[in-house]
């Protein structure tokens, strides 16, 4: 664990984006059909992609946080909320960390995939911790050419699309579904990459994008068969056994 009290999660966008409830809510009722029975949220930051997940389908709900000032205010967090499933557990560390017998019948990297370095070998190790059956689900930042300063300021590697998450494939864990939100966002993000290239956005950004352009999405992402959108998503399932 002496790595895990070193690391300091370098992003400022957590706070930012913690009031974008319509976000949050929007890719939950995507995301919810895979969640269920044992699951490991990595990276679980705050907490609030753990209040808008965690559900009635779910036996019981780890958050593994690697930074140990976000997983104290993560502690903090978990009294107050209500209507959740059940009480989540908080572990401070990272995969290796974790007791070797455990798995899990869903792992989740919400936000998070981009921020670390060998991307390939932490999905290998996730899906070494699936029960056969279980699945593996990524939501990450979409477009390598979307790529910006803000996407550098928040410690982001890089940005992903469909073809990225096929060659991420694990071993025994085919990658089953693939696919992008918030097609009216990608417009955003594009005019930012072009005209504004700003390495953070305002509040008053925020707010619009999530009042105006999530709710405009969720009509034009059905529209357009989820084909295009500045976040993609991806589902992978262990065949196990």
């Amino acid at each position: 664990m002496d790595n895990v009290k070193m690391y300091t999660y370098e992003g400022q966008e957590l706070e930012l984006f913690r009031g974008a409830k319509n976000w949050k809510a929007y890719f939950a009722r995507r995301l919810r059909h895979y969640i269920k029975g044992e699951v490991l949220e990595v990276g679980a930051g705050l907490g609030a992609t753990t209040g808008v997940l965690c559900h009635g389908a779910v036996k019981s709900w780890t958050c593994l946080e690697p930074d140990p000032k976000l997983a104290c205010r993560l502690r903090e967090h978990v009294g107050p909320w209500e209507g959740l499933a059940l009480a989540p557990g908080i572990v401070v560390g990272t995969l290796a960390d974790l007791p070797g017998a455990d798995r899990f019948d869903s792992i989740l990297y919400i936000d998070v995939l981009e921020h670390i370095a060998d991307d390939n070998t932490e999905l290998a190790i996730a899906a070494s911790r699936l029960r056969p059956g279980g699945v593996l689900v990524v939501l990450a930042p979409a477009h390598p050419f979307l790529f910006s300063p803000f996407d550098k300021a928040i410690g982001h590697r890089r940005r992903y699309n469909r073809y990225m998450f096929r060659r991420l494939t694990p071993p025994g864990c085919p990658l089953i579904r693939a696919f992008y939100l918030d097609s009216c966002g990608l417009l955003a993000s594009l005019g930012n990459r072009l005209l504004l290239s700003s390495s953070m956005p305002t509040a008053r950004q925020i707010a619009f994008w999530d009042g105006a352009l999530v709710r405009a999405s969720t009509i034009v992402d059905r529209l357009s068969g989820y084909q295009i959108g500045k976040t993609v998503v991806g589902v992978w399932q262990s065949r196990g056994g």
